[in-house]
């Protein structure tokens, strides 16, 4: 479906290459970050659950003859799918009956709670039959992740530097980068959310605390039907935000929004913290365990992240000039940029980030794994005096790693917040995010 002011992502060609290779694909996501627009360039045509005029019908239509709001020409969209979970047995079932690749492609902002939803399918009391789903899919419908846009896709890095040429091997760089700190802050206030990027700044920043307020208001109930008390939810949203990219503990959370004067119990935490989860907001970072020579303790806790590091700027208030006057604060919310980022590029590779971090102090603040056994080690540093303290410990955990069992890195980066993009003498490169692409 063409979309004259579509801004191209890199998730476009991992979405073209599943629908060649699975019956329907899945594009799951937080609320805002392009899915719908996305999926309906790819699409033919689609059906809009939420569309006002038509909702009340097509739920209607969903529960009495599902496979009526399949037709049309393919690949069909069907947007937001979860608002009629009977939908996903209907795509499923019409791949089996219509064999052929790239039919259908499902958008949806909510995590399916698959354990309750499946057993209720398979017998389970409790739920009416629009809301069972009877076969989890596997086979027929692959899931895509999309996310908010990296700097690469907003248009704020040049690109100069592929993450995939470092991996096949690139042995040199050499680049500038054309954003200063004052827009590195700004980019992390606004995000990477397609919709703010071609308005004014004050209007984009005045979205992401929008958006940050309708998460705690309304969006953390929808997402596993229970209520949740705005108040508490916005306590955990701005704890989350003060300790972004660091192991702080589920026991620290709960003291830190205990100290604001609102109660907290663990189970209550974990409910509120799941449904974060199931809408794509909280995405922490789990931790890297390879094979080392020595018997240096692995710290196993994941690094506290988001999808997006303006939403943690939002729930704490702070804009660009606040970043630029804490910039203590201001490493912690780079390295979520470069986090978001770095998963953003990695996915055409079919790549995971994880974090490393051991007994001895020494640390990577992102490791990309590929499937086929490569791995890179990256160390986000603002400031680039902090670019020598980084390229060490990247040396030492290469230096650490048992070859024998896993191979040594494709390359090892310090990403920093501007200036120039090079290849030092030990192998590392240091490159500024605003230079990065996939």
């Amino acid at each position: 479906m063409e979309n004259h002011y579509y801004r191209p992502r890199i998730c476009d060609a991992i979405l073209q290459r599943m629908l060649r290779t699975s019956g329907a694909v899945l594009v799951s996501g937080p609320r805002r970050c392009g899915k719908t627009s996305t999926a309906e360039h790819a699409a033919e045509s689609a059906l809009f659950l939420q569309d006002p005029e038509r909702r009340a019908g097509c739920l209607r239509m969903a529960q009495t003859q599902p496979s009526f709001l399949l037709k049309g020409a393919k690949p069909r969209l069907i947007d937001e799918w979860q608002d009629a979970l009977i939908l996903w047995d209907a795509v499923r079932f019409a791949v089996d009956q219509t064999p052929g690749m790239g039919q259908f492609i499902l958008t949806g902002s909510v995590s399916p709670d698959w354990q309750k939803e499946f057993m209720a399918g398979k017998g389970g009391s409790g739920a009416d039959e629009s809301q069972k789903i009877r076969h989890t899919g596997t086979g027929r419908i692959s899931e895509m992740m999309m996310r908010p846009m990296s700097l690469w896709e907003s248009g704020e890095s040049d690109g100069t530097v592929s993450i995939k040429s470092l991996f096949d091997g690139q042995s040199d760089v050499a680049a500038e980068s054309r954003i200063t700190l004052e827009d590195l802050a700004y980019a992390i206030c606004r995000g990477g959310w397609p919709e703010s990027l071609d308005i004014e700044r004050s209007s984009a920043l005045e979205s992401v605390r929008d958006y940050a307020d309708a998460l705690c208001r309304r969006d953390l109930g929808a997402a596993d039907g229970v209520r949740k008390d705005p108040e508490r939810a916005m306590a955990i949203l701005r704890s989350l935000g003060r300790h972004i990219s660091s192991m702080t503990s589920d026991r620290s959370i709960m003291q830190d929004v205990s100290a604001s004067g609102i109660s907290l119990t663990d189970k209550t935490l974990e409910v509120y913290l799941s449904a974060l989860r199931r809408l794509f907001i909280v995405e922490d970072v789990k931790a890297w365990q390879p094979p080392l020579r020595s018997s240096t303790k692995i710290r196993s806790s994941a690094k506290r992240q988001l999808c997006d590091p303006s939403i943690a700027a939002a729930a704490l208030g702070m804009g660009p000039e606040d970043i630029l006057n804490d910039f203590e604060h201001f490493g912690y919310l780079f390295e979520s940029l470069c986090a978001r980022d770095l998963r953003v590029y990695s996915e055409p590779l079919r790549g995971t980030v994880r974090h490393y971090s051991d007994s001895r102090g020494l640390k990577a603040d992102l490791i990309v794994t590929l499937g086929d056994g490569r791995w890179a080690a990256a160390d986000a540093r603002l400031g680039s005096e902090e670019t020598e303290e980084g390229a060490r410990d990247l040396v030492r955990l290469a230096g650490d790693i048992d070859t024998e069992r896993l191979r040594a890195p494709s390359f090892l980066m310090v990403i920093t917040g501007g200036g120039f993009a090079y290849r030092r003498r030990d192998g590392v490169f240091v490159v500024p995010a605003g230079c990065l692409k996939d």
